[in-house]
């Protein structure tokens, strides 16, 4: 099972790829590098996307196409990272699994208030979950489960928390890159969860309340179970989403057989391509990968001084 996990920075990518032993560097087009870790026979390609809904949507929307390109679609895509909490509902260090990814300020405001994009006649202003997932991950990692609201203006008075509390009541977080990461995986049909961490209460911004460290530690805690969790996990396949609710495929079973791969859990197989032997999963990836114009150099990532 192939998974791309998106976050906003660095330190989150590394927090989810703490909860793995070692991780390796591929590098996408356009020259961003994911990290990618294997934990409980799941791959996990994780990406520090940048802040924000527009960079969130346009680095997952390259990952996505690289790998549908290469042979080795996505099954799901994760937004993960840490993110500010309605208190009380959502204290500081907890766990958040969004029902649904909104966007919060995606619209136009009026003398009467805010009109979301759905009001003004276009597109969408939230993505929902698949419930097989909610119930899987929220069971292995203990998350609240609510909205998480996407804005592109951080919350920094009470007022403002009031009032998208107001709006959105079964909001429970809000964070800067979910729904966009939700777009793009939309547009290939891939399924999204959004998981954050809570490293502050929503409103004044009192970064001596911050508990940055906490909210990381408990996100690694969180991919330490999740990879188990979908692997017991059962929903469509993304060719079979939205076309009916039958023939759920299991996570633990054959993704590659449409192809003529042999099943088995966690496989592979029938990403190796035209040959009748399959090739390790390490060798159909990097093939995979190249033919999608990345790169197989294994130099890391020099990381920004702050």
């Amino acid at each position: 099972m192939r998974v791309l996990v998106v976050t906003a920075v660095t330190a989150e990518r590394d927090a989810v790829t703490a909860a793995a032993p070692e991780y390796r560097p591929v590098t996408l087009p356009g020259g961003a590098e994911l990290h990618r870790v294997r934990p409980a026979g799941v791959v996990l390609d994780v990406l520090a996307a940048g802040v924000g809904p527009a960079a969130a949507a346009g680095a997952t929307a390259t990952a996505l196409t690289a790998a549908a390109l290469g042979g080795t679609p996505y099954r799901l895509v994760i937004s993960a990272g840490i993110g500010g909490g309605f208190a009380p509902r959502a204290p500081l260090g907890a766990l958040v699994l969004a029902d649904r990814l909104v966007a919060a300020d995606l619209g136009a405001q009026t003398a009467e208030g805010f009109l979301p994009v759905t009001a003004l006649g276009f597109g969408v202003d939230a993505h929902r979950a698949p419930e097989p997932l909610l119930t899987a991950v929220s069971a292995a990692t203990g998350a609240l489960r609510g909205d998480v609201l996407t804005v592109s203006t951080v919350t920094g008075t009470a007022e403002r928390a009031a009032e998208l509390a107001a709006r959105h009541p079964a909001a429970l977080a809000e964070a800067m890159e979910g729904f966009g990461v939700a777009e793009a995986a939309a547009a290939h049909g891939v399924p999204v969860l959004e998981l954050r961490a809570v490293s502050n209460a929503i409103g004044p911004r009192d970064r001596s309340s911050w508990r940055i460290g906490a909210a990381l530690a408990a996100l690694t805690g969180a991919f330490g179970t999740i990879p188990a969790a979908l692997r017991a996990a059962r929903w469509p396949a993304p060719a079979e989403a939205g076309a009916s609710g039958e023939g759920a495929m299991s996570a633990t079973g054959a993704e590659g057989a449409a192809s003529g791969g042999e099943a088995g859990p966690a496989t592979e197989a029938g990403e190796a391509g035209s040959g009748g032997e399959a090739a390790s999963p390490e060798e159909a990836e990097g093939a995979a990968f190249a033919e999608a114009g990345t790169s197989g150099e294994e130099a890391k990532e020099e990381e920004p001084s702050a």
